[in-house]
């Protein structure tokens, strides 16, 4: 609603419309100055109960922040963190992302929205023109504010109260520390278990696909097969955890076509067993080629040597994949001889 829509009567006795006026051209100034447009009273200048009812508005808005506020601190408390619900489109999702991540929006929602139309109809709407000045303070000025913090260095006396200074430096030094203590609570620490998988002396190798444990001939020379540990069940609560870092690929090699010491004596009759998880930024490594023995990530094209230790020669990844020892119990069936002997994943080293 503009000051055209309000009865005359309800208008201001004179509006100012000089800032609107037209300039006239001359021979100093050769462009006409066209000003702005007459300036429009909102309807809140003019009546008293609209400016009410717009106060009323950011003001609910405001009351609908701080009871969003107290849900998110009530939901953070109360829901469980394995509870989910069923939102549709989206769902079976977690019930307490869920309700945080609604009541914070709606916080801030509500803020941002209070805040944009106590400006746009309460707050003064005059336009104002400033002329334009140099950035740079003249020399008397900087001169005056260099004096004017002396003075004020001087008077606060930090020089000479030592204790005083002190406490204030060490105060302002530790209340940051408010922030990290809260850090704490965004989950358990890991503690030992991103160097420990599911994999230990005599767990079976499983067949990804069949379920079924791996015998040595089920392997053929220049095929990729997947395992995991015996034991892990697909429909566990905790089975994306643990296969993200005991998941395992499988290859067969001629054990002569094997390079790396170490990797032949932990092999099977050419079989060697390494992590499927990149080094880099841990996505599953799927594609290999028999000719070469490479292993190549889908995601940013790091690439292992199989046949070398799997050591990295080529893309990002920072070190080789991990590789797990194993040999064949009295049943004839491939086990691990023990746990990856360095943490699976990427950018361990440089987390510890």
């Amino acid at each position: 609603m503009s000051s055209q829509d309000i009865p005359e009567e309800n208008l201001p006795a004179e509006q100012d419309t000089s800032h609107g006026a037209v300039g006239v051209a001359d021979e100093k100034h050769p462009f006409a100055d066209p000003g702005l447009p007459p300036h429009e009273y909102r309807v809140q200048d003019i009546d008293e109960r609209a400016a009410k009812r717009s106060e009323r508005t950011v003001s609910l808005l405001f009351t609908v922040s701080m009871l969003a506020t107290v849900g998110f601190i009530a939901a953070f408390v109360a829901i469980p963190v394995d509870e989910s619900v069923f939102i549709f489109p989206f769902g079976h999702i977690s019930a307490l992302n869920f309700a945080l991540g609604l009541t914070l929006g709606i916080a801030l929602f509500c803020i941002g929205a209070g805040a944009i139309h106590w400006a746009r109809t309460l707050m003064s709407d005059h336009e104002m023109v400033q002329e334009r000045h140099p950035v740079e303070a003249s020399p008397e000025l900087r001169a005056t504010i260099h004096e004017e913090f002396k003075q004020g260095a001087k008077e606060s006396q930090l020089g000479r109260r030592r204790l005083l200074r002190n406490t204030m430096l060490g105060a302002l030094t530790l209340v940051p520390l408010t922030g990290v203590v809260l850090l704490r609570d965004l989950g358990p620490l890991p503690g030992t278990k991103l160097r420990h998988t599911l994999w230990s002396k005599g767990k079976l190798l499983v067949n990804m696909n069949t379920d079924e444990p791996l015998r040595p001939s089920d392997i053929a020379v220049g095929s990729l097969t997947f395992a995991k540990p015996e034991g892990l069940d697909e429909h566990a609560e905790d089975f994306n955890n643990e296969i993200a870092k005991a998941a395992l690929m499988i290859v067969r090699l001629q054990p002569g076509d094997i390079k790396d010491k170490r990797e032949l004596e932990w092999s099977h009759e050419g079989i060697v067993a390494y992590s499927k998880i990149c080094t880099h930024v841990g996505c599953p490594i799927s594609l290999y080629e028999q000719q070469t023995h490479h292993v190549l990530c889908p995601c940013h094209q790091s690439t292992f040597d199989l046949s070398d230790g799997a050591r990295v020669i080529f893309g990002p990844a920072g070190h080789a994949l991990p590789q797990l020892r194993i040999g064949v119990n009295d049943e004839g069936y491939l086990e691990a001889l023990s746990d990856f002997e360095e943490p699976v994943g990427p950018a361990f080293w440089e987390r510890g």
